[in-house]
């Protein structure tokens, strides 16, 4: 694993109110560049409803646990989220991350972010092994997590339809030990 030098700071924090203004116009924007990248394979329609409710959701309730605005700079830029798979206290998480700003991609915001995220998640929960989903399309996604430590555990080929290609589903994961481990060897440059 190589050390990624980054200009900007990046932080994850709780959501504020000065936040609402600016997830509120990405994630209701059905045009928006993010996506083409996050999930397109699901009908926009329902996925304009499903993320007006989110807003709607983020408006009313305070921070959860299971969610962070990525901060760049004092700036919220994104957001990253985890749920734990079923049975609970197994120990298995899922993790999910948005960068919603195409001017914040391809800096190493995502891979840092990803990488205070994975610690937090083994810092605040019980999780053994952390699992990323994504499709075959987003290989800036791929190599972020690759980047950290995180291996393809599952190709399911061709699942995943967009703009009428075939892509593959694809399924990474990071174990506890492998996160750990890379933590306490050297990084080389």
């Amino acid at each position: 694993m190589t050390s990624l030098p980054y200009a900007q700071t990046v932080t994850l924090r709780g959501r504020r109110p000065r936040d609402l203004p600016v997830l509120r116009r990405w994630l209701a924007d059905p045009l928006a560049e993010w996506r083409k990248w996050d999930a397109p394979y699901f009908h926009a329609a329902s996925t304009t409803a499903t993320l007006q409710a989110y807003v709607e959701r983020l408006e009313r309730t305070p921070t959860r646990s299971d969610e962070r605005v990525i901060d760049v700079d004092g700036e919220c830029v994104g957001m990253v989220n985890r749920s734990q798979e079923e049975p609970a206290g197994g120990g298995w998480w899922d993790l999910g991350i948005l960068i919603y700003d195409p001017a914040h991609w391809n800096q190493g915001i995502g891979t840092q972010a990803l990488s205070l995220w994975v610690t937090a998640t083994f810092d605040e929960t019980d999780a053994h092994v952390l699992t990323f989903t994504t499709w075959g399309g987003n290989e800036r996604m791929i190599h972020a997590a690759q980047r950290l430590g995180f291996q393809e555990a599952a190709r399911i080929r061709e699942a995943r339809m967009v703009d009428g290609v075939r892509h593959d589903s694809v399924r990474l994961d990071l174990l506890r030990r492998e996160w750990t481990s890379s933590r306490e060897s050297p990084q080389s440059s």
